[in-house]
């Protein structure tokens, strides 16, 4: 299974989804995947699943990463903050940004994490608070702006959490792709 562990969102609506913001046709996903156009049909409306191969170049096509100024800043402003903050992409769950208070609190040095999937370090309360987010209308265009929830424990030794109140924001970055800035209340 891949580091980059995509959200628990089917592969296929994920797919459609970036599709649709990026105003590809299938046609031209299919060519990008290098398969038939009914694959790519196949796979978005979920009678296919996507061979690894698939799933790992969709992976590289819905990452977030902070390569604008813009996003560049908003990273900085992450990592600078005396808060227990982080940021990471919205759907890979990879780190993208960390504050000091908040690193203070893994064991493994955020140089490991960065670029890394969280998800294995989610609690039930998260799984289930992720697997809400489509009836909530998280991915929607008047998406509520921020989520409040309460985290429950995970016991890992590497990244652990504690039972707290926790805050989602969903931030779009420049690129079209989503970053969440993930808070500690």
């Amino acid at each position: 299974m891949s580091d980059m562990l995509l959200s628990p969102v089917l592969p296929g609506v994920m797919l459609r989804r970036w599709r649709l913001l990026h105003r590809v046709k299938q046609s031209h996903a299919a060519e990008l995947f290098n398969v038939t156009q009914s694959t790519i049909s196949r796979w978005e409306s979920g009678v296919l699943e996507l061979d690894p191969l698939a799933h790992k170049k969709l992976e590289q096509l819905l990452a977030a990463r902070l390569t604008t100024a813009a996003d560049q800043a908003l990273g900085r402003m992450v990592r600078e903050s005396s808060r227990p903050v982080h940021l990471m992409c919205d759907l890979t769950h990879r780190l993208l940004a960390c504050s000091p208070s908040r690193a203070a609190q893994f064991t493994s040095p955020v140089s490991e994490l960065l670029g890394r999937s969280l998800w294995r370090f989610a609690t039930p309360n998260i799984i289930s608070t992720e697997l809400a987010l489509d009836k909530l209308g998280w991915r929607e265009a008047f998406a509520p702006p921020a989520l409040e929830f309460l985290t429950g424990d995970n016991n890992s030794s590497i990244v652990p959490i504690s039972q707290s109140l926790c805050r989602w924001t969903r931030m779009p970055l420049c690129d079209g792709t989503t970053a969440r800035l993930v808070e500690s209340l």
